[in-house]
């Protein structure tokens, strides 16, 4: 293991920083007053390099891995979540075309993007689902070699200023999952609406509306995924994009711990600077612990991405717990400005409104930790035997003054072996009987009678099995 970030890792996250601080933080503030896209602060990212962080450089892109775009997505992230989110959306619009389109489709959309600041966004939630991406209704109907797209697709962020989105619709919402397509929607496209802004309590700097679809005739050419494969783009352009929204959550919860660090320091209460007081150094301290502890989860995740690997549970574990960390720093952000923490001319209260999305989009955290629970009780390796075989050997124990041990000549395998409750965890030991049930020492399990109960829960005897 090597977490040292290559001189090449470090030098990208300088200018990330330096990118934040200068072009970024300033705004922030007013933008998110404002409500506005910032498409200035868009487009001077994408002069500097840093937006289209993981489209292959043959088509004009960055060509980063995930570490390197973790590392800019949670520097921008630190100094506005919702410009960051601005930012980095063509991210996830572009990777279905990465993912699962062909080669054409590639040089024309992708280049069309890198090269000519075009945005593209990305679309699977509707008003009636989010999360349950399986359960869309937008329908796609096969009409010759192409699809006629109808239904509405909601909370795309960017859709008001997109010129791509990378829709997906099912031909039969009974097919669930198996009925889903992918298509590249140009949003020029006759029958392509958007709706107004949709208000929101945090990151209101990121355009979020809705996509509505009358009658788009989408041709062959445009198609991204044939019904069922559009579910697996869907689910893989997740898992690529997950260590992302995870980054954010850090960059969000490292600048709400910086800033508690500068308050805490300058503020005095009873004559002396609040830092002094235990409560709040232990709130710093957990700060920075979960932080450092949601940084190793991210980036464990955004390199097994790059090594190919399935990511899709470091994935989910990075996501769930970093985004908690996002919400639960800044919440003790406020408490430690105290009346300061809950007004505007502090930035702790943006943050913490803008942290509470993290928690929701690209899979609430109680999607991650369905994701987490499946593999837990399907395909975890237990290291230890099972909890109902569990072996057990008795250690020699000399006898206590004025006691003596039953003597019985058969070892506990020669008379049997011993059964343990599937109830409680009680051990018979056929050696030691059970006396107060009538038991005698030496009685193998099978001789007991039927009618004989556990001497710990009293659960019966077709309710041990043998270890």
């Amino acid at each position: 293991m090597n977490f040292d970030l290559t001189v090449e890792q470090e030098a990208l996250r300088k200018r990330a920083r330096e990118f934040a601080v200068r072009e970024v933080l300033p705004v922030a503030a007013s933008y998110d007053e404002a409500e506005m896209m910032p498409m200035e602060v868009i487009k001077k990212a994408w002069k500097a390099g840093l937006t289209n962080l993981g489209i292959p450089k043959e088509y004009g892109g960055q060509g980063y891995g995930l570490i390197e775009s973790v590392i800019v997505v949670e520097e921008i992230a630190a100094a506005c979540p919702g410009i960051a989110t601005s930012i980095f959306d063509n991210d996830l619009g572009s990777a279905p075309v990465i993912i699962g389109g062909n080669k054409e489709q590639k040089e024309r959309v992708l280049r069309d993007i890198t090269e000519n600041f075009k945005l593209i966004a990305f679309a699977t939630s509707e008003p009636g689902m989010g999360s349950d991406v399986a359960g869309m209704q937008c329908r796609a109907e096969p009409d010759g070699d192409g699809f006629v797209l109808n239904g509405t697709k909601y909370w795309i962020t960017n859709a008001g200023y997109s010129d791509y989105i990378s829709i997906f619709a099912t031909v039969d919402p009974e097919k669930k999952h198996r009925g889903i397509a992918g298509f590249i929607v140009p949003t020029d496209l006759e029958g392509v609406s958007t709706g107004q802004h949709i208000p929101k309590l945090g990151q209101r700097a990121s355009n979020t509306c809705s996509v509505v679809l009358k009658d788009v005739r989408i041709p062959k050419e445009n198609v991204l995924a044939k019904p069922g494969r559009g579910f697996v783009v869907a689910m893989q352009t997740f898992q690529k994009t997950r260590p992302a929204v995870a980054a954010f959550a850090i960059g969000c919860a490292r600048s709400a711990m910086e800033y508690s660090i500068d308050y805490a320091l300058k503020r005095k209460t009873f004559g002396r600077p609040i830092s002094n007081y235990q409560a709040i150094q232990f709130k710093i301290a957990n700060m920075y612990k979960d932080i450092e502890a949601a940084k190793l989860l991210t980036y464990k995740a955004a390199w097994e991405g790059d090594q190919g690997r399935d990511s899709n549970l470091a994935s989910s574990i990075a996501k769930a717990f970093s985004s908690d960390v996002a919400m639960q720093v800044t919440t003790e952000a406020i408490q430690i400005f105290g009346g300061y923490g809950y007004v505007r001319t502090f930035p702790v209260e943006k943050l913490f409104r803008d942290a509470k999305l993290l928690q929701i989009y690209e899979g609430t955290s109680e999607v991650q930790r369905i994701v987490i629970s499946k593999f837990l009780l399907k395909q975890y390796e237990h290291a230890m035997p099972n909890l109902f075989e569990l072996p057990r050997e008795e250690i020699s124990i000399e006898e206590k003054e004025g006691e003596s041990a039953p003597k019985v000549l058969q070892t506990s395998q020669e008379l049997g072996g011993k059964y343990k409750c599937q109830v409680c965890g009680f051990v018979y030991d056929p050696v030691k009987g059970d006396p107060d049930g009538g038991i005698a020492p030496g009685t193998a399990f099978a001789e007991i009678p039927d009618d004989w109960h556990c001497p710990v829960c009293g659960a019966t005897k077709d309710q041990f099995s043998k270890i």
